[in-house]
C-alpha cells in the first residue's frame, strides 16, 4: 500500500521559513520522480516544485523561484519542500505526489500516480 504522508505545516508570519516534509512508503522512493502542488481555496491546483531522480533535477514555478527549494533523501524516503521568504499568496494546502511515468510534464497534476492527504501551509502579513 502505497502512502505520501506530509508534515511541517503551519501559521507562520510573512517572511520566514517553514520545512514540509513529505514521507513515502509502498514504493522504491528513487524510481519516483517527487511534485509538490498547492491549492488556495476557491483556486485550482497547481504546481510548485519537481524533483526527479535523474541528476537531482529540480523544477520550480515561477511564482515560487529563488524562495522555495525541493530535495529529497533517498535513505528517508522522504521529499521536502524549504520555503523560505514565504508570502501570505503561499497560503494553501500543500500536496505531494510521486510519479513512476518518467514524464517530462512535471507541472501536470495529472501525470502523477500518488497523492498525500496535504498539509495546510497559513502565511499572515
Amino acid at each position: 500500500q502505497v502512502q505520501l504522508v506530509e508534515s511541517g505545516g503551519g501559521l507562520v508570519q510573512a517572511g520566514e521559513s517553514l520545512r514540509l516534509s513529505c514521507a513515502a512508503s509502498g514504493i522504491t522512493f528513487s524510481t519516483y520522480d517527487m511534485g509538490w502542488f498547492r491549492q488556495a481555496p476557491g483556486k485550482e491546483r497547481e504546481f510548485v516544485a519537481a524533483f526527479t531522480w535523474g541528476g537531482g533535477t529540480t523544477y520550480y514555478a515561477d511564482s515560487v523561484k529563488g524562495r522555495f527549494t525541493i530535495s529529497a533523501d533517498n535513505a528517508k524516503n522522504t521529499v521536502y519542500l524549504q520555503m523560505n521568504s514565504v508570502k501570505p499568496e503561499d497560503t494553501a494546502v500543500y500536496y505531494c505526489a510521486a510519479t513512476f511515468r518518467g514524464t517530462h510534464y512535471l507541472s501536470r497534476s495529472s501525470e502523477y500516480d500518488y497523492w498525500g492527504q496535504g498539509t495546510q501551509v497559513t502565511v499572515s502579513s
